[in-house]
């Protein structure tokens, strides 16, 4: 099956609501980000974070990732086929060694595939942080569970992933994306409204 019909069938997911009961349990406050944590699926729903002209000199090559005990630990993802994908991304806090640091934290990383966490995943986010340095954002982005496919000591793997973008002193939407978390590399736009139906939880910014 090739990756184009495998995105189709992705999408197609998203008629499909939840096999389970999602909510948001706790929220954590991180540094430079809001964590809306989910003892259930065991990862953040989402994420809020302000961004302005993001980006720096700060090497992230030293940092590992925290675990807290309600969180996973890196054991979870070992020979699992996944990588810890940023929510709140480090290098948007590179401008501040111990900004970028609190961003290695399991309250704010998803499962994602080498595929999506390194490809359109990461080239959004460049241009996220290239938008930045214009203009105050603010920036949401979490995961939609609709299967109960796990890895570790059920740590949930999303079936998507997403991002909403605003520009934060007009309120105006910049940016809502939807992105499979396959091996497809591709990412669909489309309205907040369409977004809230489809993510099996509340969502407060």
């Amino acid at each position: 099956m090739n990756n184009t019909l495998l995105t189709i069938l992705s999408f197609l997911l998203l008629g499909v609501n939840s096999l389970f009961s999602q909510k948001v349990d706790t929220i954590i406050h991180k540094q430079v980000y809001d964590s809306y944590y989910s003892y259930t699926v065991k990862d953040p729903l989402y994420v809020v974070y302000h961004l302005y002209k993001g980006g720096g000199e700060c090497s992230r090559q030293s940092l590992r990732f925290i675990s807290d005990s309600a969180t996973a630990e890196a054991e979870d993802y070992k020979k699992q086929g996944y990588d810890k994908g940023h929510l709140a991304n480090a290098e948007d806090f590179a401008y501040d060694c111990e900004k970028e640091k609190s961003t290695f934290s399991y309250y704010n990383c998803l499962p994602q595939t080498p595929r999506l966490n390194r490809g359109i995943w990461k080239v959004w986010e460049t241009k996220i942080r290239e938008k930045s340095q214009d203009e105050h954002l603010k920036i949401i982005c979490g995961g939609i569970f609709i299967n109960s496919n796990t890895i570790g000591t059920g740590v949930f793997v999303p079936t998507f992933c997403w991002k909403i973008v605003f520009n934060e002193t007009t309120g105006d939407l910049i940016n809502c994306l939807l992105f499979p978390n396959d091996e497809s590399d591709t990412c669909k736009e489309l309205s907040v409204e369409e977004l809230k139906k489809e993510l099996g939880y509340s969502l407060n910014y």
